[in-house]
């Protein structure tokens, strides 16, 4: 009987940290795709704004009601 022992991982020598180099090789794999440009970049919409000023006056009535 033949026992070897298995891991679930296999090391990658080419991954200079020992981190990556546990990981499976298709982590590893979409690295290139997340060093790539975002397709879209973002923009504010009204309601970005709309909610970014409620939050802004809360915040403002609440401390001058705390200070008064």
């Amino acid at each position: 009987m033949n026992t070897r022992r298995r891991y679930l991982v296999v090391t990658d020598e080419a991954a200079r940290h020992p981190f990556r180099a546990s990981l499976p090789p298709h982590f590893l794999r979409g690295e290139a795709k997340a060093l790539e440009m975002p397709e879209k970049r973002w923009s504010i919409t009204a309601s970005d704004w709309r909610g970014f000023l409620m939050a802004y006056c809360a915040a403002f009535i609440a401390v001058t009601a705390y200070i008064a």
